[in-house]
This record gives structure tokens, sequence and C-alpha cells, in this order.
């Protein structure tokens, strides 16, 4: 059976190695390839491929908004630099199927993309020695994210607002006042519990919404 792929990484080099790695295995067929989240949801939606090869960092949508986005038309496996537990957990909370780190072999990606298909989990090392039980456990209790309770207009603005624009700016990008830019921002402000623009800043470079 061949395994339709779309594959999203937004620095160029490093998607050209991964097609080159994929295109030499006769089991996988790469439908389409993407450099943002933007792009991805097109491709997904496009497409429907079977899994979803998703960089975790990329600018203005990170692969954990991604993710939480397309899991019902596409199995997710996480391909990240990050080897932190924590982005793990969060992972499998967002409803990826595997979290591969980009220094991991060839091996171990086929694997992920392979039991991703299946319908089936898989972590790579150092992951991979600590039980996937306890990952797929601590996903299911960890609390939701705040972030996921801001509305597409409070998400513009944070990542705006993370750029440095000035509400006076905002007003005019998104052709509303600056009073509404306001009310939105002290609202999303409220519900990501951030006390000043240093809090959001950091917290956008966190999830990869700026770079």
């Amino acid at each position: 059976m061949t395994i339709s792929i779309v594959l999203v990484e937004d620095h160029t080099v490093v998607r050209q190695g991964l097609r080159t790695l994929l295109d030499s295995q006769p089991e996988i067929d790469v439908v389409g390839e993407a450099a943002s989240g933007a792009e991805a949801l097109e491709l997904v939606d496009r497409f429907h491929p079977q899994v979803t090869i998703l960089d975790l960092m990329m600018p203005g949508m990170s692969g954990f908004e991604v993710t939480t986005r397309i899991q019902d038309l596409t199995q997710v496996v996480i391909l990240s630099m990050h080897a932190s537990e924590a982005y793990v957990v969060e992972a499998l909370r967002r409803g990826a199927k595997g979290y591969v780190l980009k220094d991991a072999s060839s091996e171990e990606l086929i694997a992920a993309i392979k039991a991703a298909a299946l319908g089936q989990r898989y972590l790579s090392a150092p992951f991979s020695d600590q039980g996937l039980a306890s990952y797929i456990e601590k996903a299911k209790s960890s609390p939701a994210d705040p972030y996921e309770t801001l509305t597409r207009r409070e998400r513009e603005i944070f990542k705006l607002v993370a750029e440095g624009l000035s509400s006076q700016e905002i007003s005019a990008a998104l052709s509303i006042s600056p009073r509404t830019v306001e009310v939105h921002r002290a609202n999303l402000m409220h519900k990501l519990g951030l006390e000043n623009s240093s809090d959001l800043i950091r917290l956008a470079l966190r999830r990869g919404i700026i770079t």
C-alpha cells in the first residue's frame, strides 16, 4: 500500500533533503509540499493525505496549531529540534501520532510514518526509551491550552502585537477601530494570563508564532 504524504517544513534545504529521502521509499508518495502552516492547511484540505509530516516551529502558525486543525483529516507526525518532554506531551494532546527529532535517523522517520498510517503512535529516541504509555497518559491529563480559547481576531491581533505593531497600525491593517483593537488586546491578555507586551512576545516566541 502506498502512503500519501504532505511535507511541511519552512526551511527549503531541509525540505528538499526530506523530499529526497521520502522519494527513495517505494511505499511513500509525496503529494504536496508546504513552507508554512497556512499552506499546510490548504494542501491537507485538497489532498487528504494519509500522513502529514509537520515542522513544529514555523512563522505565522506553529505546528501545534496546525495539528489541532488537521488532526481529523490526516495523521500527523511532528518533526522537531526540541528534545523536550513538554513538547511531546503537547503534540500528543493536540492529536499528533508521532514525534521525531530532526537529528533522528531516517529509519526512525520512516518507521513513524508507517506507524501513523496505521493509526499507531511513534516516538523517536530518547522518548521511545521512556515509555509511550506514560506520555499518552500525561497528554490526557494535561490542562487545555489557553491559546486555543482565543478567537480568530484575537489571534490576528496577538501576532501583530508580537511583531511590534501599535494599536493604530493594527487598526489600519485590519480595518477596525483602535478602540476595538484595544478591547481585543485586553481580552486576549486576560485569557492568556499575560501582564505586559514582554510576556506576550515571549509566549509568541515559544509557540513559534514569531521567530
